[in-house]
């Protein structure tokens, strides 16, 4: 089969399609065939060696799919071969077919496409948690959110996700095009970054009093600046560091302002640590997907996915999310998901 292939830490524009070889398949797995795969800031980070998690060389990277369930393992009890799923992988994905974890996989609504369903297992299921699981943002009616970089994929899911909650949302992006696509999903003001600071149009938009909740996933001067626009008591999440930089976070002005500082990385829920969590945490994640499809069939939420490209243009992919062109998603299609969108 055809699929990427890291055989040494390198940048993702080193790498070419080739045959890889068949993932095998274990007792409480599924093969899937791969109908779409997301490409991240996070993907080209993997492929360095420059992640927090790397796999063994040589591996194909890509960690979220949907695709045809075409083979189960002996002890895979919740799907069958024929269904349609969303998945988290360890690495693979970004291949002809792959193998996941029953765990870590997920069934998927009929009117839900294959491009956009790679939009929830990572970006959506981020937010939701990040925004409403209790130890973190924990975002209620009538509170006001700020939603850094709020055009992207984790961005556009918090934007939405905050109106669903009831909450006022003040959404921050580097462009006019991109503060568009945040009010069309729900925003209710928006704020160019690099026209003029968002400090001091949040506290105007808030009396001075500031925000309640902060989601960053820019990270650098970004996360500072925010920390300088929040109400007492308020809370302030990063979720990644696409801006570049890690900040350091001054203990002074939590202290004097009772903010609070949480963290999510999402990858602990699927799997990705040390001590392999997955099955402890697979109630709570479910759960965190099953109320994401249910807005979905709503009409609640609607991933946007901005170009889609076949396994053979994947370089041009990765080149959209790193130089921040895409507005939301960019998925790799194959199979019968290429034909369908005009790639074949």
């Amino acid at each position: 089969m055809q699929g990427l292939l890291v055989s040494h830490w390198t940048t993702f524009d080193q790498l070419a399609i080739v045959d890889v070889p068949r993932p095998l398949l274990g007792a409480r797995d599924v093969r899937i065939r791969i109908q779409a795969a997301g490409v991240s800031f996070a993907t080209s980070l993997v492929v360095q060696g420059k992640y927090q998690r790397k796999p063994p060389l040589p591996f194909t990277p890509g960690t979220e799919v949907a695709g045809i369930i075409i083979e189960t393992g002996p002890e895979a009890r919740r799907f069958k071969v024929g269904d349609r799923v969303c998945a988290v992988l360890d690495w693979g994905g970004l291949a002809e077919e792959a193998v996941a974890r029953e765990v870590n996989v997920f069934g998927i609504p009929d009117g839900l496409s294959f491009a956009r369903a790679i939009a929830f297992t990572n970006s959506y299921a981020t937010s939701a948690a990040a925004l409403t699981w209790s130890h973190l943002l924990n975002v209620q009616a009538g509170e006001t959110l700020l939603v850094h970089g709020a055009s992207g994929g984790v961005g556009i899911a918090a934007v939405e996700i905050g109106k669903i909650l009831g909450a006022t949302v003040i959404a921050t992006a580097g462009s006019d095009a991109k503060l568009a696509l945040a009010r069309a999903h729900g925003a209710d003001h928006g704020i160019n970054y690099r026209e003029r600071e968002f400090r001091d149009e949040v506290l105007a938009l808030t009396d001075g009093r500031g925000v309640d909740a902060v989601y960053d996933p820019v990270g650098g001067e970004v996360f500072m600046q925010s920390l300088r626009c929040m109400a007492p008591e308020a809370r302030i999440m990063p979720v990644g560091f696409a801006g570049g930089g890690i900040p350091q976070i001054p203990a002074n002005i939590l202290l004097v302002k009772n903010l609070i500082v949480c963290g999510l990385n999402m990858g602990l829920y699927y799997g990705w640590s040390p001590n392999d969590m997955r099955y402890f945490y697979e109630d709570r994640v479910r759960a965190n997907m099953d109320r994401l499809f249910t807005w979905f069939v709503e009409g609640r939420i609607n991933p946007v996915v901005d170009t889609t490209y076949p396994l053979a243009d994947v370089q041009q992919a990765m080149d959209d999310v790193l130089t921040r062109r895409a507005l939301g998603r960019i998925a790799v299609v194959m199979d019968e998901e290429a034909k369908r969108l005009g790639h074949a």
